[in-house]
């Protein structure tokens, strides 16, 4: 009788241990899709904008220092900056944030907003029509 409470309480446990592995695994799961796979997307985003910095964007680098793209180089750009034109050489991964392409998309989504509007009232112009 004892024997056949011992394989009882083995086969709880054995379950426990597999219920503990699922639970580990879930939490890494989560842990995956809550924080690394969003933080790698980032990365690739800033990565894309820093291979996309082109002459004649206005940047700010990870220093705060404004400036317009000079020169393009594989990992150097060199910027103009102030009124007296001082020329630096950076590295590209110092590129926080490219201002020109923001308002170029900014832009874009004016634009794509105004076109959305103007359907709709054309929308609404030719249903008022209709019911005419």
């Amino acid at each position: 009788m004892y024997l056949l409470e011992a394989t009882a309480a083995g086969s709880t446990a054995g379950g426990s241990q597999y219920s503990m592995i699922i639970m580990m695994v879930g939490m890494f799961a989560l842990m995956y899709f809550m924080m690394i796979r969003p933080q790698k997307k980032r990365q690739k985003e800033e990565q894309e904008m820093r291979n996309a910095v082109d002459i004649g964007d206005e940047i700010t680098t990870i220093g705060g220092i404004c400036g317009k793209v000079v020169s393009v180089k594989e990992n150097n750009l060199v910027i103009e900056t102030g009124a007296d034109r001082t020329r630096m050489l950076i590295t590209r991964w110092s590129v926080q944030q490219n201002n020109s392409a923001m308002e170029r998309l900014a832009a874009e989504r004016e634009a794509a907003k105004a076109a959305q509007e103007k359907a709709k009232a054309e929308k609404k112009a030719a249903k008022s029509k209709k019911e005419d």
